[in-house]
């Protein structure tokens, strides 16, 4: 069998879209946030969910 070009599969890949409307003003912060701790917003909204869920590591 020949291998396939390309990425592995993810063995738990993100396929969930989730959407917030947030004000300007918290979005400024955010970005701020972002920048200093040189992460993603991404990164930050999965911490913020496990943080609220009493889980401890996040992927």
């Amino acid at each position: 069998m020949v291998s396939r070009p390309g990425r592995p599969k993810a063995e738990n890949p993100k396929t969930m879209e989730v959407k917030a409307r947030i004000d300007k003003k918290t979005n400024e912060k955010l970005i701020n946030y972002c920048e200093k701790h040189n992460v993603s917003r991404t990164d930050i909204v999965r911490k913020g969910i496990s943080l609220v869920l009493g889980e401890t590591e996040v992927e």
